[in-house]
């Protein structure tokens, strides 16, 4: 008999069961649905709870699923328990109109003297799946963009990289302008130096043979007489030497000029070099001191190949020295050797000698001797001789003492 108190706690679980904020629905052992609430009927899309009395389970979920369904609702009658469906796994209900919705899904189960019954807990989680899908996808465009900032940072660290090498490529030509430019600066000042260097001293050098020049001429003409031969011969030599050495000074300030400018160069070919010194010597004794003679000696191979002119040059400059620097009646050897391995020339003078501390300045541009300040010369000769032979890769040695006389020693290798 039905007590009232009965009544009042039926109305109450009905209460429950129909205002519940999820779906809720009874099902028999025989997967047959009793009893559904409002919200579940709302979350379907039914009218009604007899549209669904009496079904199966498997009217709620997508047909894709009915047999695999089947087998787990079997095995969850069989063995009873409160638990979540379908734990760890995507599960979707299907509404009246066959529209799909994913759901969540807690199952139950009690007893009575009618039999066994399974709980359904039903919950819509569309939205919260939107969501996830959402915050997927913005986590996926997130990967996406932080990919392409890697990639955009990779590029950038490139091409900072490869601007940079770039600039230190122009800071490096920069510098090399920058060094070239000194360089050409300090190569001007040094001509522009040079030059008025020239000027004031070919003022200076060329008044004393010029002079001499107007002078002898002038008294060449006043010896009419033939008794006076040896008179006008003493200027006539004076007038020969005075034009070798303005000849000399001339071609001194035209090679120094053409070394400073790089225009000159080794032209090696075949010559005769007995003859070639043989011609020299012959030629600067027409200018020697009273009483200079010049003993010059040749062995070995008399056709070598190497420069002609630089090596003519040389040796007209050793020996005008040689005459210069030393006093009249001295003897001046000239001795070459062609060897298999190479030619040695060697100038021998007997003159004024150089000081120890001269030596070590001997071959700078315009570098006198302490000791000759007073004969006439430019301080260009040794200097350009020093350049021929580094221009055609020999090596110049010399031995000198004052008052004793100097002896230069000049290798070439043999081409």
């Amino acid at each position: 008999m039905v007590t009232e108190n009965m009544k009042q706690e039926k109305g109450k679980f009905e209460a429950l069961f129909q205002h519940a904020s999820m779906g809720i629905l009874v099902a028999n052992s025989n997967a047959e649905i009793l009893l559904v609430n409002n919200f579940l009927l709302l979350q379907f899309g039914y009218d009604t709870s007899d549209e669904l009395a009496g079904k199966k389970i498997e009217t709620l979920i997508p047909a894709r699923y009915h047999h695999k369904h089947v087998h787990h609702r079997d095995h969850y009658i069989d063995n009873p328990k409160p638990r979540p469906m379908g734990l760890g796994k995507d599960l979707f209900a299907v509404k009246k109109d066959g529209n799909e919705f994913p759901v969540e899904i807690s199952l139950s189960n009690y007893k009575t003297r009618e039999g066994s019954f399974t709980i359904a807990f039903i919950s819509d989680i569309t939205l919260r799946k939107e969501s996830e899908n959402a915050i997927l996808k913005q986590k996926e465009q997130l990967h996406e963009i932080n990919k392409k900032v890697e990639e955009l940072n990779d590029e950038l660290e490139e091409k900072v990289e490869m601007r940079t090498k770039q600039l230190q490529d122009i800071l490096h030509e920069l510098e090399m302008s920058k060094d070239e430019l000194t360089k050409a600066l300090s190569k001007e000042k040094e001509l522009s130096d040079l030059k008025s260097r020239f000027v004031s001293m070919a003022s200076h050098e060329f008044r004393t043979p010029l002079s001499t020049i107007l002078s002898s001429a002038s008294l060449v003409g006043k010896y009419t007489e033939s008794e006076e031969q040896e008179k006008r011969n003493k200027h006539i030599h004076r007038i020969k030497s005075s034009v070798n050495n303005l000849t000399s000074l001339l071609n001194e300030f035209l090679s120094i000029g053409k070394i400073e400018d790089g225009k000159i160069r080794a032209n090696n070919i075949e010559f005769n070099l007995k003859e070639m010194i043989a011609s020299l010597c012959t030629e600067l004794e027409a200018i020697a001191k009273p009483g200079q003679h010049i003993h010059f000696s040749h062995t070995g191979d008399e056709l070598i190949l190497s420069d002609p002119t630089l090596f003519r040059n040389v040796v007209t400059n050793l020996l005008s020295n040689a005459i210069k620097f030393s006093p009249e009646g001295c003897l001046i050897e000239v001795d070459t050797q062609v060897t298999h391995d190479g030619i040695i020339l060697m100038v021998k003078d007997h003159g004024l000698g150089i000081s120890k501390l001269d030596q070590e300045h001997l071959f700078e541009r315009f570098f006198r001797g302490t000791n000759v300040t007073n004969i006439q010369g430019t301080g260009l000769g040794l200097h350009i001789v020093g350049k021929y032979i580094e221009i055609m890769e020999g090596k110049i040695e010399f031995e000198s003492e004052l008052e004793k006389g100097t002896t230069f020693i000049i290798t070439l290798k043999r081409n």
